[in-house]
């Protein structure tokens, strides 16, 4: 074979190469526009719900705490929250003992505030978050399922995987990695879809290492809010 045609077949490949290349920059650009509008639509249906939240602490496996929050949505769209019931297995220790044992459950609470929030941040993301998101990660499909994974989401050195059903492009699963006072937490979010369609999460695991805590999280007792 010649140089010169030996020239023309790489020259031929490098530019399938490219042209391929291009087709999946556009793909994944598509894909993350109709993945953001879905969400966007969703969380419009969302907001007719109210909702509550059990979460069970557990410190070095043993249940310490159980919250029960409650979710609805302002007339401007901003989600709200608020305790309606707390309830410890801790049992309070008298005197001294017990004003430093107080203190010291408010610093774990507003840990936990904290760090349950934070998978909040997660969960709801704006729709400039996702085209973010979509715009520095890998996709890939991965068991009938769109995978996509990216780092530096939120703040720096965090990590983000979803996977998203390919037919509706809501959410079927989260799983992230972020750092919360200088400690690692890991979190774990399921969502499932209501009969008619709208996508919720349904539960969450947050692991925070550094606390030697668990938190696990149940969304239940969904209602559709009376205007």
């Amino acid at each position: 074979m010649s140089m010169k045609k030996v020239k023309t077949i790489l020259i031929l490949s490098l530019l399938l190469i490219s042209i391929s290349q291009s087709r999946a920059q556009i793909d994944k650009e598509k894909l993350s526009l109709d993945i953001s509008k879905a969400d966007e639509a969703n969380q419009l249906k969302l907001r007719e719900y109210v909702w509550k939240r059990r979460s069970d602490v557990f410190v070095e496996s043993q249940l310490k705490l159980t919250t029960v929050t409650e979710f609805s949505y302002s007339s401007e769209g901003k989600l709200q929250t608020k305790v309606v019931d707390s309830e410890t297995s801790v049992e309070k220790k008298p005197g001294l003992r017990g004003r430093a044992q107080a203190n010291a459950a408010e610093t774990k609470l507003e840990y936990i505030d904290k760090a349950l929030k934070l998978a909040l941040e997660y969960t709801f993301m704006t729709k400039g978050e996702l085209l973010d998101f979509f715009d520095k990660a890998t996709v890939t499909e991965k068991d009938g399922l769109i995978e996509a994974v990216a780092d530096n989401v939120h703040v720096d050195g965090d990590r983000l995987l979803v996977r998203i059903d390919p037919q509706s492009y809501l959410f079927t699963y989260k799983e992230f990695t972020s750092l919360l006072d200088n400690y690692k937490v890991e979190g774990k979010l399921n969502f499932e879809n209501f009969s008619g369609g709208t996508n919720h999460l349904s539960s969450s695991t947050l692991n925070l290492p550094g606390q030697k805590m668990t938190i696990d999280s149940k969304n239940q007792d969904y209602s559709i809010r009376v205007k």
